[in-house]
């Protein structure tokens, strides 16, 4: 049978009064904690498994990301500690001046939207998130034949992920 969460209580980083009913919680032996996919975050429904095998189902707002130290209570009165993975993301950029492949960019734009993967342009580098195995991500990346283009790995810390965008067709 599945526990279902969603009252979200708030944040138990830098709130003093969560941390205590956590902690009481888990000397009590009633504290249920389970680790989410970075992809998890936005979800408005998501089903895991807690850390000792209580299935769960969580439902929340689409507006509220998941962060790292989010409590929940269940309908069976527990607390749900959230805890996230490390977010690994692709990193694009380029070695040397990449003004002569304007053409080519709009190219490789058009083949991460077509597979709906998230992007996040900051600065010289393009992040792509995982949406799927590595080496098809690679493979349709170096198809596009971008002169100089550089793919590289990068873990983000749960506490300070990357914040893409979503978007849906209308």
């Amino acid at each position: 049978m599945t526990t279902l969460a969603e009252t979200y209580l708030g944040n138990q980083v830098g709130d003093s009064a969560l941390q205590q009913q956590v902690e009481q919680a888990r000397q009590a032996g009633t504290l249920l904690e389970v680790y989410l996919q970075p992809g998890d975050r936005a979800k408005g429904r998501i089903h895991a498994h807690s850390t000792c095998g209580v299935e769960l189902g969580i439902v929340k707002s689409r507006d509220h990301a998941l962060k790292l130290g989010d409590i929940f209570v269940t309908q069976s009165n527990q607390l749900l500690l959230i805890h996230l993975h490390a977010q690994t993301v692709m990193v694009l950029s380029f070695d040397g001046d990449a003004t002569g492949h304007a053409i080519d960019l709009i190219y490789l734009g058009h083949v991460l939207g077509n597979h709906h993967w998230s992007v996040l342009v900051q600065g010289d580098r393009i992040y792509v998130e995982m949406m799927a195995d590595p080496a098809v991500m690679e493979t349709k990346i170096r198809a596009v034949n971008i002169p100089g283009l550089y793919i590289d790995y990068e873990v983000r810390s749960p506490a300070a992920p990357l914040q893409f965008s979503s978007h849906s067709h209308h």
